[in-house]
């Protein structure tokens, strides 16, 4: 069995992005870790929030129930700050991950690499899947990190699938449903079309089978409106759009793989 470390950049990105193949991969008796990189400071402060209870300790918790249900065995954090979108003020603000060095942020998630001997390192492709400066910079350490770990780890790169994401909207259109403002190919935050051209992933991991898993995840962060919409959505539009986990593999000769990518874990 293996140790996949998965590295998101805030409690609630491993839920919608990664937890189908976590579970899967927990399901089959792989140790399955998930690192934060900020403590999801700047996320919305809930109606119910208590007065001896911060966001971060509200959004740590969160992060906590979800991996139960995940079956995630470690969850750890390299303690930064939230950013903002490009050009936010908070981008700056002492301890934020954006701001952070480069070389010190990859020794933090080295030092867990290391401590759990990984197998593998999953983290995002190289603009963080819509350009978020947070995701960015989890790639950017993920993969210096990959490189000075004692054993380098296989490495994977969560992304989405920009042309069956272009083929759904133009099927919603054509039921007349309205998505004018959802068009994977406009320029996201950093200028950059949103996720990875089908011709350029390796991987498809069809977690349909664990959809209530990742329902229930994502579930655990209902202090987030990114959670508690992805959860309003109807079932085959849930399945439609979260349905299937894509990576990227650097290095693996071109062409799409569907199905055993759990199974090539060992």
């Amino acid at each position: 069995m293996s140790t996949i470390v998965f590295v998101h950049a805030h409690p609630d990105d491993e839920a919608s992005q990664t937890s189908g193949t976590m579970h899967l991969a927990a399901r089959a008796g792989h140790r399955v870790v998930v690192v934060f990189a900020t403590n999801g400071d700047h996320g919305d402060a809930p109606e119910d929030l208590a007065d001896d209870e911060t966001v971060v300790l509200r959004r740590r918790r969160e992060a906590q129930a979800s991996a139960e249900v995940v079956g995630t065995a470690r969850v750890s954090w390299l303690g930064y700050a939230d950013s903002g979108m490009a050009g936010w003020d908070q981008n700056a603000h002492d301890g934020s991950f954006h701001g952070a060095d480069l070389d010190e942020a990859a020794d933090r998630l080295v030092a867990v690499l290391d401590e759990e001997d990984a197998d593998v390192l999953v983290t995002y492709d190289w603009h963080g899947g819509y350009g978020h400066p947070d995701h960015v910079k989890a790639h950017q350490v993920a993969m210096l990190a990959a490189g000075r770990a004692e054993r380098s780890p296989r490495v994977l790169q969560s992304t989405m699938n920009r042309d069956a994401l272009r083929l759904m909207a133009e099927a919603a259109r054509a039921a007349g449903e309205d998505v004018d403002d959802w068009d994977p190919d406009a320029p996201m935050d950093d200028g950059n079309p949103f996720g990875t051209p089908e011709a350029e992933l390796h991987w498809r991991v069809d977690v349909r089978a664990v959809l209530d898993v990742k329902r229930a995840a994502l579930a655990c962060h209902a202090s987030q409106p990114d959670a508690r919409e992805l959860l309003e959505m109807p079932d085959a539009h849930f399945a439609a759009f979260l349905g299937d986990e894509w990576y990227v593999e650097p290095g693996r000769p071109p062409g799409l793989t569907e199905g055993p990518l759990v199974d090539s874990f060992g």
